[in-house]
């Protein structure tokens, strides 16, 4: 895949994020906080009402089907937020998101500080596009200064979508609640069909291996999952394996596409013999 030329669309890059900060600055709740919370009986402007939320919402899944349409082959990097630039992880995020850029991927992080950061900064020196996909949070924050295409989401699921959608792997490095909540989305879409050929690697085998482990002594062997489920998850401690795994799912689509159809198989027995 050729690297593709960005320089033009770098230029012509705004980073205002007064509107995804809002909330914060005024002390109010966010978007996705009003959403959740619970309907209150009394007589609510029409504009703050759910009725009016989906027209909000369909505009944001509009404006980020607009903007992704066209961005070509790409990889989504999820990690912590709270990594700093002088730790050893960061620069390997660094270094893994520059080898799958060179090999001609777009890369896609939430747009904000830590390892998402470091993937982004690893896209720009490889000359690779770079998107950054921020969401709207209760306190201050922004794009990251290495994002070529930044959107700004207010809704956590129309943001979610998008990693999905436009992506061809997930590549999980050390994180959190965040990181978690991405990495079981990816795992149930795959369990349940919703996405077909979607390899998803953790980085770290010393930070995840913990994780795995306790899926197969509680989870597996209280029959919650089966062996064919943990197959999804790949572990993987090399960027430049990160990236030979990612070019082999596209070159040879079996690879991954066995060890997704024996995990719905298994969930299709599962579910027919509770029936």
């Amino acid at each position: 895949m050729p690297k593709r030329d960005t320089s033009a669309r770098r230029a012509n890059i705004k980073r205002k994020h007064r509107s995804l900060n809002r909330a914060a600055i005024a002390g109010q709740p966010t978007e996705d906080e009003q959403l959740l919370a619970t309907p209150k009986p009394d007589n609510a402007l029409f504009t703050h009402t759910d009725p009016w939320r989906v027209l909000r919402i369909m505009g944001e899944f509009v404006e980020g089907f607009d903007a992704l349409a066209e961005i070509g082959t790409a990889v989504t990097l999820f990690g912590s937020a709270r990594v700093k630039p002088d730790a050893p992880m960061y620069q390997t995020a660094v270094d893994t998101a520059r080898l799958l850029g060179e090999a001609g991927f777009t890369i896609i992080t939430g747009g904000g500080p830590g390892i998402m950061e470091a993937c982004n900064r690893g896209a720009r020196e490889s000359g690779a596009l770079s998107v950054g996909l921020n969401v709207e949070l209760p306190f201050e924050q922004g794009v990251n200064p290495y994002v070529d295409i930044a959107i700004e989401f207010h809704y956590f699921f129309v943001r979610k979508t998008m990693f999905v959608k436009y992506a061809q792997a997930f590549v999980i490095f050390p994180g959190g609640f965040g990181t978690l909540d991405e990495l079981f989305e990816a795992l149930t879409l795959i369990q349940t069909g919703k996405v077909q050929n979607f390899p998803v690697i953790l980085f770290d085998s010393a930070y995840w291996g913990g994780m795995i482990e306790w899926m197969r002594t509680t989870m597996l062997a209280e029959g919650k999952v089966a062996e064919a489920d943990l197959e999804l998850l790949v572990l993987c401690d090399s960027p430049a394996e990160v990236r030979n795994m990612i070019v082999r799912s596209l070159d040879q689509q079996r690879w991954p596409s066995e060890q997704e159809a024996a995990a719905r198989a298994e969930t299709r027995r599962v579910l027919s013999d509770d029936q």
